[in-house]
């Protein structure tokens, strides 16, 4: 059984778009869902990005420690950051504030690590995590040459970990037309070789905070498969 009233949004790499897909969820979230309570939990981060994003853009009522509750200064893979830190990737407490964050939330939208396969631990993957907190997961792809090949190589690994796989978003990192789109990530041939429905195309956004536009964005999807 999966946690129901949580999403984890991953990639199929670093770059993928998790953080727009995030940002557009939560912005329709709050746009038309007012009187309901969302939070954002972002388990690790390396560098500094994404939790002041949402700290900055979001009235989620959680300080940055919450909606990441361990960080590293190194803009690595947690291991290695970890490593040079000369620190250890406690589990454990992030864990807990996941469970608490949930537990007084809605709905909490959970942002991954890189892809399904970027290690969390020296033993874990972000697969491994999702499949360990039974999270539903998203998976953005993004609109470029080999797109295809890397959502299959995710898709098969969240299969191999027992994953509920809610879909496939295509999200597109530059300006692309309508003709690269369909070179680069066919949704038909998508579907037919993971058998997960993609659920609709992020556009390339030249302002990523605009809140309004986000929610727009957002309802071009299919987002009864992605907000409960």
């Amino acid at each position: 059984m999966t946690t129901n009233n949580t999403l984890l949004i991953s990639g199929t790499n670093t770059d993928a778009g998790k953080t727009v897909l995030t940002c557009a969820l939560a912005a329709y979230y709050q746009t038309y869902y007012p009187q309901k309570r969302i939070g954002i939990f972002k388990p690790i981060q390396t560098g500094i990005g994404d939790r002041e994003l949402y700290h900055k853009l979001f009235d989620l009522t959680q300080t940055p420690q919450e909606i990441t509750p361990l960080q590293f200064e190194t803009p690595v893979a947690p291991p290695v950051a970890a490593e040079r830190e000369g620190r250890q990737i406690e589990l454990a407490p992030v864990w807990q504030a996941f469970n608490t964050l949930r537990l007084n939330r809605d709905f909490v939208l959970v942002e991954g690590l890189g892809g399904l396969g970027s290690p969390v631990t020296h033993e874990l993957t972000v697969a491994d995590l999702a499949r360990d907190w039974r999270l539903p997961v998203v998976l953005v792809v993004p609109v470029q040459l080999g797109a295809i090949a890397q959502t299959v190589a995710n898709i098969a690994l969240a299969r191999q970990c027992g994953i509920q796989l809610q879909g496939i978003v295509l999200n597109c990192v530059q300006s692309c037309s309508t003709q690269e789109i369909a070179d680069w990530t066919p949704i038909d041939l998508i579907e037919s070789l993971t058998n997960v429905p993609v659920l609709g195309i992020l556009p390339y956004l030249t302002d990523p905070t605009d809140l309004s536009k986000l929610a727009q964005v957002a309802s071009d999807l299919e987002i009864e498969r992605l907000i409960h």
